[in-house]
């Protein structure tokens, strides 16, 4: 079976790559006019000032996009100065240039193998791991119903979900796109349908909670990346549609070189994202997130920016949401994860490719160590990735939902007990690798 790796490596840049548009074609000795995507975010937590449109205007610039909630703007502006001059409101908090987040590229993709009859028992280790070959499932709140028969919703930041696959239509709940130009929730590229899978899948494959509705909420394109304000509106919306979880396999890290000057570029992307995640818990949501494919300690700034003089921030992340790293199936810390004291929480199988496999090399790698799951037009395929680690964290915290109820238990306790009840894997108690260790649903069950 052909293999595809994308492990990254190396220092990475200052901020994520600015939207930026280039208007028209200028002629020699001619000033290029340039418009740029900004984020303003203002001091009040909860709502936009009075006025705040012509505090933006008399800066230059021109709001896009309101997320009026968490007290922030998207803005357009082809001033160059457009930032010093917002920033001498005594009404704003921080601005810089909107960043773009991708989704969490696989580590590693294969194609498709042969099909056999039941794909969940041949392929599927990771979700047996998780439920102890599907004894979790017997148990009470197992398979994502409370015990009144409510459905539990995994919210899905992501590329979409194929609503109208076999073993996901008949747990989807619903779609929303945020993707300029794509008003259809439907996945054009397959990882978010792979991460879905995970979660709720019920057919061929079958997902940690296969009772657990699933809803779209697509923040990326068929290719590219998406800008921060369209995600962190994306979490909002999902906390205001009263969704149970929301799984977020995607980020990227903003470099901290100085804290008095540095950060006018990401500070503003970062007030944002902690924002939207803490209204989202604040509202009863479980955030989860996956940690990154750089095979690196985030802890130590210097493997992501080039220099220890400062901090890198993984982002969105915050400490009130559930940091996951990805493990492979023989309960070892995959090659491509990271890692890092007090940035994860817990660990979960998002596939690798096997122990004979040589990263430097490339050589010895085994397909049937990858996590395997749905993707669009009926199919199912290999991925393996943090990507694919988080959404059966998402998926356990949606059966532990469903046990206790709905308004019965809150995001930090669901945390915890994710965390108590995980299995111990490497040093005594905490450690950097797997955090409090790796998930199993039965003990959360129990």
């Amino acid at each position: 079976m052909n293999m595809k790796k994308s492990v990254f490596a190396g220092a990475l840049s200052l901020a994520l790559c600015a939207s930026t548009v280039f208007a028209g074609a200028a002629t020699i000795g001619q000033a290029q006019s340039v418009e740029k995507k900004y984020l303003v975010v203002f001091k009040d937590e909860s709502k936009l000032p009075a006025g705040y449109t012509d505090l933006v205007k008399k800066a230059g610039g021109q709001v896009e996009n309101k997320l009026d909630k968490l007290g922030a703007v998207e803005v357009t502006s082809s001033n160059p100065n457009f930032l010093n001059e917002v920033k001498k409101s005594s009404l704003v908090s921080a601005a810089g240039t909107e960043n773009v987040i991708y989704p969490e590229t696989p580590a590693v993709e294969a194609d498709l193998p042969l099909e056999s009859a039941d794909l969940y028992n041949d392929l599927q280790w990771d979700i047996k791991q998780v439920t102890n070959n599907g004894k979790s499932w017997g148990l009470p709140g197992g398979t994502g119903k409370t015990a009144s028969g409510e459905d539990i919703v995994v919210g899905v930041i992501d590329t979409g979900i194929d609503y109208t696959h076999p073993d996901l239509k008949d747990n989807y709940a619903y779609g929303k796109s945020f993707v300029p130009g794509y008003p259809d929730a439907m996945d054009e590229n397959s990882h978010g349908t792979h991460v879905a899978g995970s979660i709720a899948a019920k057919g061929r494959t079958m997902g940690v909670g296969p009772d657990l509705k699933v809803a779209a909420y697509r923040v990326f394109g068929p290719t590219g990346g998406a800008a921060t304000s369209h995600i962190a509106e994306a979490l909002m919306t999902a906390a205001d549609d009263n969704v149970d979880v929301v799984n977020m396999s995607l980020g990227g890290y903003d470099w901290f070189q100085n804290p008095d000057y540095a950060t006018s570029e990401t500070v503003a992307d970062v007030q944002m994202f902690n924002r939207a995640i803490k209204y989202a818990i604040q509202k009863g949501v479980t955030v989860v997130g996956s940690a990154g494919n750089n095979a690196v300690d985030l802890k130590s700034p210097g493997q992501l920016s080039g220099t220890d003089a400062g901090a890198t921030h993984r982002s969105p992340s915050s400490q009130l949401m559930i940091r996951v790293s990805a493990g492979g199936a023989l309960k070892n810390l995959a090659f491509y994860s990271n890692y890092g004291v007090g940035k994860i929480d817990v660990m979960a199988p998002g596939g690798d490719l096997g122990p004979n496999y040589d990263p430097a090399t490339g050589a010895g790698g085994d397909n049937t160590y990858l996590a395997y799951s749905t993707i669009p037009g009926g199919k199912y395929g290999y991925k393996g990735g943090t990507s694919m680690a988080a959404p059966k964290v998402a998926a356990v915290a949606g059966v532990i939902i469903a046990k206790h109820g709905k308004d019965q238990i809150t995001p930090a306790q669901v945390k915890q007990i994710i965390q108590s009840s995980s299995e111990d894997i490497f040093e005594p108690g905490y450690d950097a690798k797997s955090g409090h260790g790796l998930i199993n649903a039965v003990s959360a069950l129990k």
